[in-house]
């Protein structure tokens, strides 16, 4: 049993800055790709920030130079850092990643149930 929670999410201005967190709970050995995603209504959930499990990471044009993925193995967590917040980034924040519950196992990739991010003056 597998559970990612995300947190972080509200209301901000814009310009201002949230710092989202996934946390994978239950049988869990490590975390290794992760990704956020996000969607609004009307349109195709759309990648925002990928993690890949040797560290390396790539953004939608959109967010690039402002957010920020980030991996701790040691917490389960993946962090998507968001600065300069624009109100074309409210949507609501998914969280995937990629979970290995045993060593003998493969991962298997794992949904959050979203977090909202409204930027809004």
């Amino acid at each position: 049993q597998v559970t990612l929670v995300e947190s972080g999410g509200g209301l901000v201005q814009p310009g201002g800055s949230l710092r989202l967190s996934c946390v994978a709970s239950g049988s869990i050995f490590s975390i290794h790709a992760a990704g956020w995603y996000r969607q609004t209504p009307g349109k195709r959930r759309e990648l925002v920030a990928g993690i890949s499990s040797g560290g390396s990471t790539n953004y939608a044009d959109s967010v690039k130079g402002r957010f920020t993925i980030s991996r701790d193995n040691a917490k389960n967590t993946v962090y998507l850092q968001m600065n300069s917040l624009k109100p074309e980034d409210t949507a609501v924040y998914y969280c995937n990643a990629a979970v290995v519950v045993t060593t003998t196992s493969p991962s298997r990739w794992y949904w959050g149930q979203g977090t909202q991010v409204t930027v809004s003056s």
